[in-house]
């Protein structure tokens, strides 16, 4: 069994990965500083499932504190890989305030690297997005698709964030594995994503509010395939860059109009003009995953939105005052 350390444990995607790591007997130190970049009943929630598992725990700490994570290292290490999933997320928030994008993702993505370098960390894996196709490529993108155009500043720190992973790989034989998501939903998903809207306004009875006409499309991919994915990314690659996506795109009106059947409740919608950090569609090119990594995504989106729906109604209580406006 191995020891790792994984970056914003109490996220989404992080919080499950940590889950399957720990249930397959492996120990997980856990790395998060629990900000309030979205409500934090949702990482609280993740954080006390996690604490239930064995062979986990968690170091309240921002990767952005060099000092700090030298401090962790001297403590809870050696580690045998660092799953960095830490991240200021999201594409209309991070033109309001591009410095934490780049504190976050850059510099504190640089700051593992070097941490790594200097302890003989041999294996890497960092997530990056779909985000850095822009909307200049053909689809479905391809991993070695011009990403030099990015639409919005998270994209812009997830590049950076890529090209110092290359430069710790060339200078020092750093392994890495860049993963790549597309559109990530499930259970507990944030707040600011689609997903999590449509099924509380819908569920509320309150406006939804779609960007553009409803016909934009995103490869929508279930969070239980993409720490699976993230896992598999584990094995030695050198340095590569890895799509990990459904490839099914599904248009997002007829998605609204699944959760609307799930919940038998109709959407009030309310259209409002896209914005330009926005990409009218993304689809993944997964050939490499397969072939690389074994991966490909198991879940539909049929049942992803049912488990959606029930966790909602699960935890309504809270959930349903959890902001979405932001």
């Amino acid at each position: 069994m191995s020891k790792y350390l994984v970056t914003g444990a109490a996220g989404f995607i992080a919080s499950k990965t940590c889950e399957l790591l720990s249930s397959a007997g492996h120990t997980v130190v856990g790395v998060d500083n629990m900000n309030d970049a979205y409500d934090v009943r949702l990482k609280d929630w993740r954080l006390a499932r996690l604490m239930k598992l064995k062979g986990f725990s968690i170091e309240r700490l921002d990767i952005c504190d060099r000092g700090g994570l030298r401090g962790l290292w001297d403590r809870a290490g050696p580690f045998d890989a660092v799953i960095n999933l830490a991240a200021r997320a999201g594409v209309r928030q991070s033109v309001e305030n591009p410095w934490v994008y780049f504190e976050t993702n850059a510099t504190g993505t640089l700051n593992l690297l070097d941490l790594c370098r200097a302890s003989g960390v041999k294996k890497f894996v960092i997530a990056s997005t779909s985000s850095l196709y822009g909307k200049h490529n053909p689809m479905p993108y391809r991993e070695d698709a011009d990403t030099n155009r990015a639409l919005s500043p998270y994209a812009a720190s997830k590049k950076a964030a890529e090209a110092i992973s290359y430069t710790y790989h060339y200078l020092y034989g750093l392994d890495v594995s860049v993963v790549r998501y597309f559109t990530v939903y499930g259970p507990s998903g944030r707040p600011d994503m689609s997903l999590f809207r449509f099924v509380q306004w819908i569920a509320e009875g309150r406006p939804v509010t779609v960007y553009g006409d409803g016909s934009q499309s995103r490869d929508f991919t279930y969070v239980e395939d993409i720490a699976r994915g993230t896992i598999a990314a584990l094995k030695p690659v050198g340095y590569e860059i890895i799509n990990l996506g459904s490839d099914k795109p599904a248009v997002l009106i007829d998605v609204i109009r699944s959760i609307e059947k799930l919940l038998g409740k109709k959407a009030n919608l309310r259209y409002e003009p896209m914005h330009p950090a926005d990409v009218p569609a993304t689809w993944a090119d997964i050939g490499k995953a397969r072939k690389m990594l074994g991966w490909e995504p198991k879940t539909t989106l049929e049942k992803g939105l049912e488990s959606i729906v029930a966790w909602y109604r699960e935890n309504r209580e809270w959930a349903k005052d959890v902001r979405t406006d932001g």
